[in-house]
């Protein structure tokens, strides 16, 4: 369905891209240039946790030790320019970029629907209260105006405040997340979908999607803006 009235506010108000500033934004306030240039997840990758992966088959460390959610969609990869984009969006509280996001996810996963359930990563209180908002959250919203599964941001919350994961190696990456959930309403048999900006080591969604799994869940799918792409 065509938004008529983002269609007259672009042409009153047109955007500027984000990366050069020219006039030419669009409605994701990127250019066609500056789209095309971005670090698009294009490789052939683990089809559950997303780390590149020869002829996209499971990796080595899903085949190891599983995640416990079962599919991983990325945008892209989390390199420059992406990255500051992020960086400006998380920490600038630059919440027009959400839209951005999620027209390019519905974009780019185009007719992968049949989730009950749409769950973003909860943030620690303490933590919204710092930041001001939870930029999955923005994220989620926007996506299930056109997924129209079930927004919920009530069942699942983050109980224990610790550092942010991009402080912490990864073992402790892990032990940080340990308890750091809880459901509290029963998903049995329920299709979830975990939205999230960034997925590094996997640790944090892995937790929640346990969690979601510990509730009755049947599947457990992860879209994330950007993955990165080391092991470890």
């Amino acid at each position: 369905m065509i938004n008529y009235r983002l269609k007259i506010n672009q042409l009153l108000f047109p955007q500027a891209c984000m990366l050069c500033a020219a006039p030419a934004g669009g409605e994701l306030a990127l250019c066609p240039d500056c789209l095309q240039d971005l670090p698009w997840q294009t490789s052939s990758a683990c089809p559950q946790c997303g780390l590149p992966s020869h002829d996209s088959q499971l990796c080595g460390n899903c085949l190891k030790s599983t995640p416990a959610f079962d599919r991983t969609r990325a945008l892209f990869n989390y390199a420059y320019p992406l990255a500051q984009i992020l960086q400006r969006y998380k920490y600038r509280q630059a919440l027009h970029i959400a839209q951005s996001f999620s027209t390019l996810m519905l974009q780019r996963f185009y007719g992968i629907s049949g989730f009950d359930r749409i769950i973003p990563m909860p943030l620690h209180p303490r933590r919204l209260a710092e930041r001001g908002f939870n930029q999955s959250l923005e994220i989620a919203r926007l996506l299930n105006k056109q997924l129209h599964g079930t927004l919920d941001t009530a069942s699942c919350q983050r109980i224990r405040f610790s550092p942010p994961q991009a402080s912490l190696p990864l073992k402790a990456r892990v032990k940080n997340m340990r308890g750091a959930f809880r459901c509290e309403q029963r998903l049995d048999g329920q299709r979830v979908l975990l939205i999230d900006d960034v997925m590094t080591t996997g640790a944090s969604l892995h937790a929640l999607a346990a969690t979601v799994k510990a509730a009755g869940a049947s599947h457990v799918e992860c879209w994330v803006v950007a993955r990165t792409q080391a092991k470890g």
